[in-house]
């Protein structure tokens, strides 16, 4: 009786802070396509990868422009606000002050009237207390309305600033946000295409290809993690590449890295598909 076999594919673990030159000396990376279409994918990724990075560089500093005005308007409603309360709480504690007042000022005139037509020395001297008292009620209350009305003076003025500045902000949130929208608008389909490209090409290649190579690209300013050779030398950091590492880069037998950077080094053939 006849048994079949199947083919199993041994994919190797994922090395967490992989990079390119712990690939390098992998005996291992869990497939059978030939080195050469593994650096063709790769080096096919890095340059949609790079248009990908060329939309978010036209979009440059916008999008971190836009979250910082919508933060500080935010702000400025918070600082609006809480200004406009204390305002109508100083205000509304200047009416109150008032009334007081008044109504010490018609307990003055009581006591006085009252103080005209006592029959003794002790009914005297506690009317005169009485009417002491309420005139000191007056002098306080007039010190916290003076008080208060000096901040209200200052908080009014820190209101009508922190209005003029939102609404100076407001026009800038809406200029950005309108030239971000613009921008998204042209580039949006194609930005889309790049990533779904971007994703299939990921597909294609080993996970540990894939992790090493992310990995440098985040390390890396200008995002290039796969370069070819140009002039001799490394197309990242412009080290100048030995003649007999040129020859094994060319024959795309193995993966090569340059020593400097840690970029993969791939033929300079490959441009010129």
């Amino acid at each position: 009786m006849a048994t079949s076999k199947k083919n199993s594919t041994v994919v190797a673990p994922i090395v967490e802070g992989e990079t390119f030159t712990s690939l390098q000396i992998a005996k291992d990376l869990g497939s059978d396509v030939s080195m050469e279409t593994k650096l063709r994918l790769l080096y096919k990724l890095q340059q949609t990868d790079s248009k990908i990075d060329q939309i978010y560089l036209l979009r440059g500093e916008l999008p971190l422009e836009v979250q910082d005005l919508e933060d500080e308007i935010e702000g400025l409603n918070t600082r609006i606000s809480n200004l406009e309360k204390e305002i109508k709480e100083g205000e509304q504690f200047v009416a109150q002050k008032k009334q007081d007042m008044e109504s010490s000022k018609s307990l003055i005139e009581k006591y006085e009237q009252q103080r005209n037509n006592v029959k003794n020395n002790r009914e005297y001297d506690s009317l005169s207390k009485e009417i002491e008292f309420q005139t000191l009620e007056i002098e306080l209350s007039q010190k916290r309305i003076n008080d208060t009305g000096k901040a209200l003076v200052e908080k009014k003025a820190a209101l009508a600033e922190a209005q003029e500045v939102l609404g100076g902000r407001s026009i800038d949130l809406e200029n950005k946000r309108k030239e971000l929208e613009t921008i998204i608008e042209e580039t949006q389909k194609e930005e889309e295409e790049l990533l779904k490209q971007s994703a299939e090409l990921q597909e294609q290649i080993e996970p540990r290809m894939v992790n090493a190579y992310k990995k440098v690209r985040s390390n890396l300013r200008n995002k290039l993690a796969v370069v070819s050779v140009k002039r001799d030398a490394c197309g990242g950091c412009f080290n100048k590449i030995p003649p007999q590492r040129q020859l094994d880069i060319a024959l795309s037998k193995k993966i090569i890295v340059c020593e400097y950077c840690g970029r993969i080094l791939i033929s300079p053939e490959f441009d010129n598909e």
